[in-house]
């Protein structure tokens, strides 16, 4: 028997490895968007937004099953506490959510939204799975396309990441999906930690540029949580396969 599963924020960098991994399921998929999409190639698409509390009613209506991906600099705890009460009323028999590691860690305002969204999960007396990620590759090199238009680089001193390739993430949330409900499950990493300087060379390299990289000191609370590795899952996590520089190569060949 086929299933009704929503996707918020399908239409983001990993909503576009969710949504074709889960059409290949043959379940029903829906996607809710702030911006209107076309419905076809078998995907339903919704438009509403959960911050303001638009459109959410519809979008988990007759779905057992929702994969909460979508997030933002700011309202991640508002947006899901919206979703999570429109899909309470509704009898959604599995929500899932992906987070970050660190939520409960690192005191900067992007983490204390992404904790807030996960007691809004943990407190909403749906049946839920949870996953927390490490940085994406896609969100590091992001951060360093922008910063290498500069004649130098930045590095903060003893920021350290774990990147993790997006569709791994993606492959397991949707493992997660359409299992049983499971709780928080173990973190999900890349098979490397790195520091900024070494992912800013890898870069480099990778596009043939020179710069100079100078070293920086991220003060107070959020510097010295870094420093401790706060962002960072050394024990106990699923570690993906794919490196910075597996990503890299495909990325920038």
């Amino acid at each position: 028997m086929t299933s009704t599963i929503l996707v918020t924020g399908g239409t983001g960098t990993l909503g576009r490895h969710v949504v074709p991994l889960l059409q290949d399921t043959g379940d029903k998929v829906r996607v809710l968007s702030r911006h209107g999409h076309e419905s076809g190639d078998g995907i339903e698409y919704v438009t509403g937004d959960l911050v303001r509390g638009e459109g959410i009613e519809p979008a988990v209506g007759g779905a057992e099953i929702v994969l909460h991906l979508a997030g933002g600099r700011k309202g991640d705890d508002e947006a899901t506490r919206n979703l999570v009460r429109a899909a309470s009323r509704a009898g959604v028999r599995h929500l899932v959510y992906i987070s970050v590691i660190g939520a409960d860690r690192v005191p900067l305002g992007y983490f204390r939204n992404k904790l807030g969204a996960e007691r809004a999960v943990a407190d909403s007396g749906l049946p839920w799975t949870m996953l927390r990620a490490a940085q994406f590759h896609d969100f590091v090199l992001t951060v360093l396309q922008a910063v290498a238009k500069l004649p130098v680089i930045p590095v903060p001193g003893g920021l350290r990441f774990q990147p993790v390739d997006s569709r791994e993430v993606a492959a397991r949330l949707v493992e997660l999906a359409l299992d049983q409900p499971a709780g928080r499950v173990p973190d999900l990493t890349g098979p490397r930690v790195y520091g900024m300087a070494e992912l800013s060379r890898g870069y480099l390299r990778a596009r043939g540029k020179r710069r100079l990289l100078l070293p920086v000191r991220i003060p107070g609370k959020a510097g010295r949580a870094y420093r401790a590795g706060e962002n960072l899952t050394l024990e106990g996590a699923t570690v993906g396969k794919r490196t910075w520089e597996d990503f890299l190569a495909e990325r920038l060949r």
